[in-house]
């Protein structure tokens, strides 16, 4: 019974921990899906500013993916069962919760560091039209539908997602920085060689989705 009861645990960890890897890696949202580009193209102009950026993202977008898990099963699945159209309800739901997320965000870094507060500038509220965040939620309520997530499972796809967007946009941030003292041919500067780096970035990305998928 203690052996099942341990291979049983040990399942269940590896499920997670590939979850949490494919989530970041393969299925990265923002280089896989694009979404969230826009703070991803203009916070990275500096490192600090996008390891902010990037850490507030894996907060917001992990307590919205478990708070909108919560809601999904205990709310709305069981008025869908009483016959009320709760798939419609869905993504109001969740741009409330968003909002009301993000602005506690907000309220909590403005308290613990005004640096990093007016580094993020208008950037910060504009999380809750981030459509990464929102479409985490979405694909989150696909694979508890599809493939039976549970809250630990949900809880690691949402660390993952916010994760593989801290990543993409710190590496994008240190890439800029070296581009500094590069010579680039005036054509290609400013957001040009962004966008192109931007296609290489996705490019590697996407060349790895066979390795492992949720």
């Amino acid at each position: 019974m203690t052996l099942l009861a341990a291979e049983s645990a040990s399942g269940a960890l590896s499920t997670v921990l590939m979850v949490l890897l494919s989530s970041a890696i393969t299925e990265n949202i923002l280089l896989t899906r694009f979404l969230g580009m826009c703070p991803f193209l203009s916070i990275s102009k500096q490192l600090k500013s996008a390891a902010g950026m990037g850490l507030a993202v894996i907060v917001v977008l992990t307590g919205t993916c478990v708070i909108n898990y919560l809601l999904y099963v205990y709310v709305l699945a069981p008025l869908a069962d009483r016959g009320v159209p709760a798939e419609s309800l869905k993504l109001i739901m969740f741009i409330i919760t968003i909002a009301g997320f993000v602005q506690l965000m907000e309220m909590v870094i403005e308290r613990l560091s005004l640096k990093l507060y007016y580094a993020l500038g208008i950037f910060l509220p504009l999380i809750t039209v981030n459509c990464a965040i929102l479409g985490a939620s979405l694909f989150m309520v696909n694979n508890v539908q599809s493939k039976g997530f549970g809250l630990l499972s949900v809880t690691a796809y949402g660390l993952g997602a916010g994760g593989g967007w801290a990543l993409a946009i710190l590496l994008m941030a240190g890439i800029r920085l070296r581009l500094q003292s590069a010579k680039i041919s005036p054509a290609l500067e400013g957001p040009a060689i962004t966008l192109i780096i931007a296609g290489i970035m996705a490019l590697a990305f996407v060349g790895l989705q066979g390795m492992i998928r949720l």
